[in-house]
């Protein structure tokens, strides 16, 4: 490595227009390559089908107890496109804003090793793994954040900066914390860091973000009487106040850093632990020698974790560890920063960090590519149904739980609406779920020998039943 490999995040004296095809080219191919599994036939959470399905009623109480008002007027288009299709246009949409980010960081000289890894750094993110399985609603926000960046590689800091505010309302009605994206890539541009610089960059930030949510608070106001974003009852929020209820939300706060560092480790705690441990090394080593770099790096990170704990500690419910996909981001700006600052000469060190980053990107590839082959048996079995509906013209009454089958498990079924929605996009009929609306539905006929099966499905004059019986998982059984 030499002197000429290295720069300074958003190095100074670049010209506005960056070139971003090669590294675009690089990383979306490995994109694709990483969720090729999920690619053909995606898995879709049951509350993203509405989006899917372009039923914005389906989705109206999400404007009100999430603020998502951006997604409910993708909502309300009128044409439908196939899953496949959202899925590859969301992880494009993905691929465009790291590679963006990427090469705003690496600046004029163009892309080199460095540029390549981070944006492949970035791109592994588990956060945005998880969050990718609402690509269907999610496709306005993420456009919105991957046009930002990509504006970063064509326009001024300056410019980058007068639109942040425009960008950051936006986003936020997508998701809470895509504005925090946005933050990242103001960084990555600044051109010349200094104390005033940051505080003027944290300033504009929050004001932003305040303005983003009087505007959603306004909004649920006029539309729903209600100024402010009161969480849903599934969420199970806190309502006790006092000492009690204090420590109570403490708990919550505890429960979501527990759950993120799992997932964002694959439940492999040496994995959990590393990252961190590498995040804060790689702070402490631009500390001494990018100082401000450091510290730039450290605020936005600060902030966006404050937000979070905030909004756990006000609401009293648990974070899901996709809301964090903003830490992802600014540990793979830091910890690549730091590698190149060891790089300059050829060190030890600099040798170690890079294998470091090579490790990091080749395990977690590895993860999230097996993860997201994890809902083939779920597809499987749900096709073979869709065949077996498809040949009947009568109502189709499903009894018990499809989400405690092992196919429905293996694939982290939510709710038993994600069979009702599955067979509506493939068969485009209605199914009546007994356990929900018995009085719907004729009685249960007779299995016979189930053989260890799990989904049976009987005919008879009252129509087509669908039934489900988990065998219990002998790892679950009591050895006693």
């Amino acid at each position: 490595m030499t002197a000429a490999m290295a720069t300074n995040l958003g190095a100074s004296g670049r010209s506005h227009a960056l070139r971003l095809g090669p590294t675009l080219t690089v990383v979306l191919v490995a994109a694709l390559v990483m969720s090729a599994l999920n690619l053909i036939d995606p898995i879709i959470r049951y509350d993203d089908y509405p989006a899917l399905f372009a039923d914005g009623p389906a989705f109206w109480n999400k404007t009100l107890h999430e603020g998502r008002w951006l997604n409910y007027i993708w909502h309300l288009r009128e044409v439908v496109t196939p899953a496949w299709l959202n899925f590859a246009v969301y992880q494009s949409l993905w691929a465009v804003f790291v590679a963006s980010i990427a090469v705003v960081v690496s600046g004029p000289k163009g892309t080199n090793w460095f540029t390549l890894v981070l944006a492949l750094m970035m791109m592994v993110s588990p956060s945005a793994m998880l969050i990718s399985l609402w690509f269907n609603t999610l496709i306005p926000g993420l456009a919105i954040v991957a046009l930002y960046a990509f504006l970063a590689c064509r326009v001024s800091n300056r410019t980058l900066r007068v639109m942040l505010p425009g960008f950051v309302i936006v986003s936020f009605m997508a998701y809470t914390t895509y504005p925090l994206l946005l933050l990242a890539v103001c960084i990555a541009k600044t051109d010349d860091h200094s104390w005033r610089d940051l505080i003027g960059l944290i300033a504009l930030f929050c004001i932003s973000f305040l303005a983003a949510l009087l505007t959603v608070y306004a909004i649920n106001w006029q539309v729903h009487g209600i100024f402010g974003v009161p969480p849903a009852d599934w969420r199970e929020p806190i309502t006790a106040t006092g000492l009690d209820g204090f420590y109570e939300r403490l708990g919550k706060l505890s429960e979501t850093f527990k759950v993120f560092f799992q997932r964002n480790g694959f439940d492999f705690a040496p994995l959990s632990a590393f990252i961190p441990a590498l995040l804060v090394a790689a702070l402490l080593m631009l500390r001494k020698r990018a100082p401000m770099e450091a510290l730039y790096l450290f605020a936005g990170l600060s902030i966006g974790i404050a937000l979070v704990v905030v909004q756990v500690l006000k609401l009293g419910v648990i974070a899901p560890p996709r809301a964090f996909i903003f830490v992802w981001i600014f540990a793979a700006l830091a910890i690549v920063r730091a590698v190149q600052c060891l790089s300059v000469s050829e060190s030890l060190a600099g040798r170690i960090g890079r294998n470091a980053i090579l490790l990091i990107i080749g395990v977690y590839f590895i993860q999230i590519f097996l993860f997201y082959g994890q809902f083939r048996d779920w597809h499987r079995d749900t096709h073979a149904l869709a065949q077996e509906i498809s040949a009947s013209d009568g109502p189709i009454y499903v009894y018990g739980d499809p989400t405690e089958i092992a196919s429905g498990k293996s694939a982290g079924l939510q709710a038993s609406l994600a069979l009702t929605f599955r067979m509506k996009m493939l068969t485009g009929q209605e199914l009546v779920t007994c356990d929900a609306t018995p009085d719907q539905c004729p009685p249960l006929p007779e299995l016979g020998h189930q053989g260890g099966a799990e989904i049976h499905v009987r005919q008879n004059d009252d129509g087509m039943f669908l039934i489900f019986t988990p065998v219990p998982d002998p790892k679950d059984s009591d050895p006693a």
